[in-house]
């Protein structure tokens, strides 16, 4: 049988919830109610739904079974929990997996559609990547990762030999490569891809900040503190724990990092008592910390703590052939999310893109490609029509040392804040000038912000 991406399982305590469901739903979508366990797993052997409304209270289906049954299958039918939030909670922590979303009662029919439609709107864009990586070829696309040059499909290689490992990993590369890209994809094909990924921004906050955000404190560690909080450290036990941007860690914060990961174990701020937790450990940087370690501005034995499994990420320029197909690839899921008509670029926008550094590599190109989609109104995308961060460097040769300084201090700039996703911080951070200078330049260039970049 055919597998219906948009028909829903429900599986209600209350009879007349469940009817007004359903009276709510079955405009928009193919419902089906199961009475009893025998039916549910029925349904689900058989792909007839994408959804599994579960609510994990109710008495006639046991909700634990029917989840581990979707996952023992392998099937890719969705969960969406309900219930208290004791009972969610416990369901998690029972089956050792995350649903693809909860919603904890009460709640509101429109906040249950909103998240009904949040996943089927996913799964549509999942879809679409599926189909595209069949058009592509074996690999082009792995794990959201895009390329078929010999240099990526050798980052494929040692992400599947280390997914089968738990070694810590260090992954380097220049800002906008996809390290942390790489880092889910090491997660996902782990032992470990039922447990929590989580993130950890190093640059974001500074060590004390950071120290609570990480280990989490106890009620009265500080002023303010009025209840105790769990860290991220904590919250990602049985998981993975990815340390963006480690280069930016002070050197205190450094030696905290480095006993976390020798022992496995923290204490929360204000507490002495020792907590472990069973975590992975992979960090990425766009920095050489081994000149960081000639310098003294990171710790040695942290460097060889975290480069027991090195991977590192080449540049676009490094690998243009993928250039064109990495177009195609994200104006297609671009038109899928915003519901515009699928473009194409003419072949003298695809030179002439292919020809560029990309200096904020992926992520540059893929803001690019949204931008174009969003303000060109042909099907075609032409040259003309393409940023002028693309073809600056040719107009950088022409007019006297004083303009071309001014071209060529425009264009690192706007290069430099497209890498890094137009994060003012972390832009002058890399030009080596403070935040305020960046500001002033900006307008002096007159340079233009998108509303969501502001």
């Amino acid at each position: 049988m055919e597998f219906k991406k948009d028909s829903i399982l429900l599986n209600i305590s209350d009879d007349k919830k469940q009817e007004w469901i359903y009276d709510k739903l079955q405009k928009k979508y193919k419902l089906f109610i199961a009475n009893t366990h025998n039916e549910a797993e029925k349904k689900i052997i058989e792909k007839t739904v994408g959804l599994v409304l579960m609510d994990i209270d109710c008495q006639k289906i046991d909700g634990l079974k029917i989840i581990k049954l979707i996952r023992e299958i392998g099937q890719s039918t969705e969960i969406l929990l309900m219930g208290s939030t004791k009972s969610i909670k416990n369901a998690v922590k029972v089956i050792k997996i995350r649903a693809r979303d909860c919603i904890e009662k009460p709640y509101e029919i429109d906040q249950l559609e909103k998240k009904i439609n949040r996943i089927f709107q996913d799964r549509g864009v999942k879809s679409d990547i599926h189909k595209i990586s069949k058009e592509f070829g074996k690999y082009y696309i792995f794990e959201n990762m895009v390329g078929n040059d010999k240099k990526i499909r050798k980052v494929y290689e040692l992400i599947q030999k280390y997914s089968e490992t738990d070694g810590t990993v260090l992954i380097q590369g220049e800002s906008g490569t996809g390290k942390e890209l790489a880092a889910k994809a090491i997660h996902k094909r782990s032992f470990r891809k039922t447990g929590p990924f989580v993130v950890i921004n190093c640059a974001a906050l500074p060590g004390d900040l950071m120290t609570r955000e990480l280990f989490g404190h106890i009620k009265g560690a500080f002023t303010g503190a009025d209840v105790s909080r769990p860290g991220k450290i904590e919250t990602a036990d049985t998981g993975t724990v990815f340390f963006d941007d480690i280069d930016s860690l002070d050197i205190h914060m450094q030696a905290k990092i480095l006993r976390l990961i020798q022992e496995k174990e923290f204490e929360r701020l204000g507490s002495t008592k020792v907590n472990h937790v069973d975590v992975r450990f992979i960090a990425a940087t766009n920095k050489d910390l081994m000149e960081m370690v000639k310098c003294g501005t990171f710790r040695e034995d942290l460097y060889y703590r975290f480069n027991v499994l090195p991977l590192n990420i080449p540049a676009l320029r490094e690998r243009k052939k993928d250039i064109c197909m990495l177009l195609k690839y994200f104006l297609r899921i671009y038109s899928k999310t915003t519901g515009k008509p699928v473009k194409k670029f003419s072949e003298n926008a695809v030179k002439t893109m292919s020809e560029y550094e990309w200096p904020g590599n992926v992520r540059e190109l893929k803001n690019l490609v949204e931008r174009l989609l969003a303000i060109t109104k042909g099907y075609v995308i032409e040259l003309q029509d393409v940023s002028s961060s693309v073809t600056r460097k040719k107009k950088c040769a022409e007019g006297t040392l004083k303009e071309m300084l001014w071209k060529f201090e425009e264009e690192c700039i706007l290069s430099t804040l497209e890498g890094a996703g137009w994060n003012r911080k972390k832009a002058a951070r890399k030009l080596g000038i403070h935040r305020n200078t960046l500001l002033n330049k900006i307008n002096a260039f007159r340079l233009k912000i998108s509303d969501k970049n502001k």
